[in-house]
């Protein structure tokens, strides 16, 4: 256990209420990890610490709703963390948006930027404030969720695949950044998985069947599948590596 082992480890996960930050999240918790979970709503965001608290011991997990939109909120998650737990070891950035399916010629001016900024500007103000206790500490992870959108062209996600290739670029420089002070900077970038969010995707049996029956493994992923490697990422089993991302995407890249 010891390799995987995340006991006395504080993980602060962006959009943990469901999905695969969730899934990331109580895999955290189940390994030792003190978790704080985070999403828009406060409610949703302390019923799954709740649960998580039941489940895996009182005082294994914390809400603090964060709007990722906003820097204010970003900084707040940082500090109440900080108060709650007394440190950051592990940042999961997560949560992320994509109000817009279709052809680049028709996103408004708003949608794009809305993706741009949440799901690449918020994750560089939250790395920024998380990663100067890191340093002083010579050691902590950051882990940034991605995904094979952004290793590949598509015709409906557009902007969603280019602020996730550039948060495999994000990864890369801050990891040669940060690397010298043993802070490690990870993407994880999975395929299509059963989420809320990406239901859009896989809802229509047609567009599901399309995309899995070009796959190795011919099937959808779930949340827990994705949240191994963050558990790898955010214990001593990832302790060399950085920089990288992840694919876990049952073949869909390689086929």
């Amino acid at each position: 256990m010891t390799l995987f082992d995340m006991t006395g480890k504080v993980a602060v996960i962006t959009g943990s209420t469901r999905g695969i930050g969730l899934a990331i999240a109580e895999r955290m918790a189940e390994h030792g990890a003190k978790v704080v979970i985070s999403s828009r709503k406060a409610d949703v965001c302390d019923q799954v610490a709740k649960e998580i608290n039941a489940k895996y011991g009182a005082g294994k997990a914390a809400s603090v709703a964060t709007n990722i939109s906003s820097k204010e909120n970003l900084q707040h998650l940082v500090e109440e963390s900080n108060r709650i737990f007394g440190k950051i070891d592990v940042l999961v950035c997560n949560a992320a948006s994509n109000p817009y399916y279709g052809p680049l010629a028709g996103i408004s001016d708003d949608q794009f930027r809305k993706i741009l900024d949440n799901n690449i500007v918020a994750n560089n103000w939250l790395i920024s404030m998380v990663v100067p206790q890191m340093i002083a500490r010579k050691d902590g992870s950051v882990v940034i969720v991605s995904s094979i959108g952004g290793l590949k062209g598509s015709t409906i996600l557009g902007a969603y695949a280019i602020s996730k290739a550039a948060d495999m670029q994000l990864a890369r420089n801050l990891a040669c950044e940060y690397g010298p002070h043993n802070v490690r900077v990870n993407c994880i970038a999975p395929g299509l998985i059963k989420t809320d969010f990406a239901k859009a995707l896989w809802d229509n049996p047609d567009n599901l069947k399309a995309s899995t029956s070009r796959t190795p493994m011919l099937r959808i992923g779930i949340p827990d599948e994705i949240a191994g490697a963050a558990v790898f990422l955010g214990s001593a089993a990832g302790n060399f590596m950085t920089g990288q991302t992840m694919v876990i995407d049952g073949g869909a890249t390689i086929s």
